[in-house]
């Protein structure tokens, strides 16, 4: 697959991101390279593995539950950056509609 700046301008598009010229050749040469790692994958005989098989997959692989003394709120509260009196104060991500 050939990789131009119409291509990358698109991605940059569904990334919302922007990109300079210069950018943008770095950018093509390094999809380029990751696509021709993806096609070396495509070269590997496969038709023997279940699709769905997954190895060295470890099922219910749980810590113990054990008692412990919670945190008191000073302790959790020491190392915030911005605090209420007893709550962590966090920056608005959603705009006010």
């Amino acid at each position: 697959m050939k990789i131009d700046s119409k291509l990358v301008d698109k991605v940059a598009a569904l990334a919302n991101l922007e990109f300079e010229t210069a950018e943008k050749e770095a950018f093509a040469a390094q999809f380029a390279e990751i696509l021709g790692f993806v096609e070396q994958l495509s070269e590997v005989d496969t038709s023997g593995v279940d699709a769905t098989d997954i190895h060295g997959r470890a099922d219910n692989v749980l810590a113990d539950d054990t008692l412990a003394t919670p945190l008191q709120r000073e302790q959790a509260l020491a190392n915030a950056p911005e605090r209420d009196d007893e709550f962590f104060l966090v920056p608005k991500v959603l705009p006010d509609e």
